[in-house]
This record gives structure tokens, C-alpha cells and sequence, in this order.
């Protein structure tokens, strides 16, 4: 199975840039590269901030643009988006009993669980009892194959100064029922902090974010203050099959320099 993520898009209206970056060239780009490169993808994901400010017309532009994606898609809210605008935007999207944007996907290789840590005026992420009902009933119904989760907040600390104190404010209820899950996880995606990283959570969870399609921030794990910087629109490429899980960070608009040759080996 192949899965596209993509993460903080920051989509504002048409032709107004956010923090240096014009987040709607960033996301044409990528999913035009996608398009062309993985046409063969069985879902697409985005892992939240979909919008920088949760704008009717910034979720109508966001439409336009997945219009021609041909494979399922899921979206997440982030702390910048708007739940009832999303709603609004994309009404037939996958929601929970309690309007959460929370769903999941059965696979020959496990469960997809996609959960929705958005809190309307948070920086942070909330994952209060109204939510974990549904997590409660994803990860009962799923089978023995470890699930893999795409959330927006890291629901664990991710060692990053300037995400201190606007990370996942629930006390690590969420990690610990994950973690609590008799078959394991395979992995845990998510977005939030705009640059990539990856690592393996005290229960022995493996976890990894993407880089911002949009606008990123140079790593710099120790400055509460840290400086944006643009970049080629990115994405990953996940794949899940008989071998695990793999996850390739891509970029849209790179230039070749020349060209490997065939290696036969051994």
C-alpha cells in the first residue's frame, strides 16, 4: 500500500504569501509532482494546518486543488484550522459521533487511524474523553496487526524549545492508551512542528513527522524563537506491505545534476 502524506499547508486566499512562503504554489506544486510521480497511491493525507487561518475561501482553494487527486483522501485539523469552516468546506469528510474529524481505514496491513487533535483557540493539541471514545473504539475493533496513526500534534514531547509549551496538552493520556494497545503500533505520523524528525517514544513507539509543504523552520532544537525559511514543496512517501512500514521524505522541483548509473551487484 502506498500513502502520500503531506503536512502544514497553511493555505490562505489566492495569491497571499505566509511568512515569506505562498503556501498555494507550494501545494500546487507538490500535487502536481505527486500526480506525475504516484498516480499508483491508494491514499493521500494530509496531517493538518490545512489553512493558516481557517478561511471559507482558503478551504474552497483547498478543494480546487485536490480536485484531481484520483486516490482516497483524509485531512486533519490543526491548530490553525476551523472545524465548523472545514465542515462547511468538505461535509461528506469522515467525522466521529461527536463531529470530531476522526475516522479510520482497514487494510491488509492494519488499521489507518486518523485522529483530530484541533482545539478551537489552542495552540497545542487537546485530546480530552469526548475524543478518546472514539480512539477507545478504533483501536478495540482492529485486528491483530498493529494500527498506524496520523494525528497533527506529536502526542509525545519532540525535544523542540519553541513546541515546550504548545505541544499535546492532555497530560499523555492519548500515548498512554496507544501505548496500552496489546498488538503495538506500527507507527505514529504527524505534523506541527515543520521540519522532519524521527524517534521512538519511551513505550517503544516509533513515531515521525514530515517537513511543511509550506513555510519551515530552520532546526534549531534549542531557540524558543526560532527563524523561518522557504523550500521545494515536499511530501512522503509511505509505503506498507509484508516488510513494515517505510516512510521517503520527496521534494517537488529539484534539479538533476546528473544521472547514477544501473548498479547490478552484488
Amino acid at each position: 500500500m502506498k500513502i502520500i502524506q503531506i503536512t502544514d499547508t497553511h493555505l490562505v486566499p489566492s495569491g497571499v504569501s505566509v511568512n515569506g512562503v505562498n503556501p498555494e504554489r507550494q501545494l500546487r506544486a507538490a500535487i502536481s509532482d505527486i500526480l506525475a510521480r504516484h498516480a499508483d497511491a491508494d491514499l493521500l493525507v494530509i496531517t493538518g494546518d490545512l489553512c493558516n487561518d481557517g478561511e471559507p475561501a482558503a478551504y474552497a482553494l483547498l478543494k480546487d486543488i485536490l480536485a484531481p487527486v484520483p486516490c482516497e483522501v483524509r485531512l486533519l485539523l490543526g491548530n490553525h484550522d476551523a472545524r465548523p469552516q472545514f465542515i462547511e468546506a468538505f461535509p461528506d469528510h469522515p467525522r466521529d459521533a461527536n463531529g470530531f474529524i476522526q475516522s479510520f481505514i482497514d487494510t491488509p496491513h492494519g488499521r489507518l487511524i486518523f485522529l483530530d487533535s484541533h482545539e478551537k483557540g489552542v495552540i497545542g493539541g487537546m485530546f480530552g474523553d469526548d475524543r478518546m471514545v472514539f480512539v477507545d473504539e478504533a483501536l478495540s475493533g482492529a485486528d491483530e496487526t498493529p494500527p498506524t496513526i496520523f494525528i497533527h500534534h506529536p502526542p509525545m514531547g519532540c525535544g523542540i524549545a519553541h513546541f515546550d509549551r504548545i505541544g499535546m496538552h492532555d497530560d499523555g493520556r492519548l500515548m498512554k492508551r496507544l501505548a496500552a494497545h496489546a498488538p503495538g503500533l506500527r507507527h505514529i505520523a504527524f505534523g506541527h512542528i515543520h521540519v522532519p524528525m524521527t524517534g521512538m517514544s519511551s513505550e517503544g513507539i516509533p513515531y515521525s513527522s514530515g517537513q511543511a509543504c509550506a513555510h519551515r523552520f530552520v532546526t534549531d532544537l534549542d531557540a524558543p524563537d526560532p527563524h523561518w525559511t522557504g523550500g521545494n514543496p515536499c511530501y512522503r512517501i509511505m509505503i506498507l506491505d509484508d516488510h513494515g512500514f517505510r516512510a521517503y521524505e520527496a521534494e517537488a522541483g529539484q534539479t538533476a545534476t546528473g544521472q547514477a548509473p544501473i548498479c547490478v551487484g552484488p
